[in-house]
Order: structure tokens, then sequence, then C-alpha cells
């Protein structure tokens, strides 16, 4: 399904890219929600923190047909997705997602201060201090 956006961020930070899609749907945009699906299957419900202590102890992910669900899943959403949103903290995995999506020539664009400076950030067209200030934009 195509979208507006994606947002590309920490499962840890599920919160908040929750709180951002709520936004976005209020402004009629489209936003494929990477956080839908929980990272343990086996405990849905349980705490992000605690998801994700799971999800790093998978010890063969490159066989774990749920990583492989969840990889795929993710990459569509990139690929149909309009513009991609780096919400900021990212993790590794947020960060090689939106050199995806340089590659597939989207629209980057990125919420939040860097912890450091990277050449590499300058990838993204557009750069918001926060939330408010990126809606406001729309």
């Amino acid at each position: 399904m195509k979208t507006d956006y994606t947002i590309i961020s920490r499962f840890r930070n599920k919160e908040k890219c929750e709180s951002l899609i709520e936004k976005l749907a209020e402004k009629n945009k489209t936003c494929y929600n990477f956080c839908a699906l929980p990272v343990d299957p086996n405990n849905p419900n349980a705490h992000p923190e605690d998801q994700m202590r799971h999800h790093e102890s998978v010890k063969d992910f490159y066989t774990d047909p749920y990583f492989q669900h969840m990889f795929e899943r993710d990459l569509n959403g990139l690929k149909n997705a309009e513009n991609v949103i780096l919400l900021l903290p990212g993790g590794t995995s947020a960060h090689i997602e939106a050199g995806i999506a340089y590659g597939l020539g989207k629209k980057l664009i990125l919420i939040g201060e860097p912890e450091k400076p990277e050449s590499l950030y300058l990838i993204f067209r557009e750069r918001y201090q926060d939330i408010d200030e990126f809606l406001i934009s729309i």
C-alpha cells in the first residue's frame, strides 16, 4: 500500500513514533507503522524495552522466520512511502534504512538532533528540531 510517509526510528521510541503517526493522520496523511508488529511475537504487549531485549537475544536472526517477515514488511514500508522520516533517536537499523531510502530516491526528513555530527546527515532534505516544528510545515 502506498503511503505519504514511513517513520524509521528505534522500536524503543514506539510511543513517540505512534504519536507522530496519529498527528499525521489528523492532517489526512498516511503513514506506514513499523511499530504495529511486535518485535517479540510471544509477548506482544510487553514494554518496548522488554521486547527489544528479547529481539536482541535471538541467536540465529539470519534464518529466523519472524525476522524475515519483519524485514520484508519494513522494506516494503520504505519502498511504498513517498517520504521517509528518521525520528531520532534512531539505532543502527534506522540509519541503514535511511541509506536504503536515499538509494531509492525517497525524500528524507530528519526530526531531532543527531548525537554527533556526521557528513552523511546531509542526505536529509529537511531537518526539524522536533515533531511540532515538522508538523507546522505540513
